[in-house]
């Protein structure tokens, strides 16, 4: 029996239609009058996420319960922001690895012209991003081989995140891993096209691309969960 059209793990037309429309109307008087349409939308979304967790979690251990739980809320925090726009235009959602032994984090973002797979280290604390500079300062060698692989720079092209203009506090600027030791977020983003997005392969692509973020995982998290003796 063929499926139902909602429980097909696709990303649709119809959920990037309701974001631009939502782009050119965002405001709460419209959002509310087109809340059943959002909904529609935000199901649609769910059971991709649900397929996505499922297919992630055949290669990694998985601490978030549910595709609906990985999903991010649509309103935006708009306290501490000069931008008063109460709405995301965006469908994103990320996934939590589990244990303290595995460290990284999967996300994902649909929009129209602007759809990527990403993970990595957004935001890591002060002594985790120390940590991770005195293991490339030791010896970059292990990484520079992962980023250089094949399957890595057919996917990921390079790694991504902010970085430092000047040289990391305690460091020499003639270090001859600078360029690796400037960053402050160690990030792998593949991005696709909306119809690489819209097509029965994207569920296929989006597992895949989180998979060849494993070789990173795990060397970043051999480096944040050892000590000094390497246990």
């Amino acid at each position: 029996m063929a499926k139902n059209y909602t429980e097909q793990p696709l990303i649709h037309q119809s959920g990037f239609d309701f974001l631009n429309a939502l782009k050119k109307n965002n405001n709460r008087d419209w959002f509310n009058a087109h809340k059943t349409e959002f909904q529609k939308e935000l199901n649609l979304v769910e059971v991709f996420a649900e397929a996505l967790l499922e297919r992630l979690s055949t290669h990694d251990l998985i601490e978030t319960p549910s595709g609906k739980k990985s999903l991010h809320r649509i309103y935006r925090d708009t306290r501490f922001s000069n931008n008063k726009i109460p709405y995301k235009t965006n469908w994103s959602g990320s996934f939590k690895r589990a244990t303290k032994y595995r460290r990284g984090g999967y996300y994902f973002h649909i929009e129209q012209g602007n759809s990527f797979i990403a993970g990595g280290f957004w935001g890591p604390v002060p002594q985790d991003l120390k940590r991770i500079r005195d293991d490339i300062s030791f010896d970059a060698a292990p990484l520079r081989k992962i980023l250089k692989s094949k399957s890595f720079i057919s996917m990921f092209k390079t790694l991504e995140g902010e970085q430092l203009k000047t040289t990391p506090k305690g460091f020499d600027q003639g270090h001859e891993a600078i360029d690796l030791l400037r960053y402050k977020q160690y990030l792998l983003i593949r991005r696709f096209s909306d119809k690489e997005v819209l097509s029965e392969q994207f569920l296929k692509e989006a597992n895949l691309t989180f998979q060849g973020m494993r070789p990173f995982f795990d060397y970043m998290s051999e480096v944040l969960t050892t000590d000094t003796n390497g246990l």
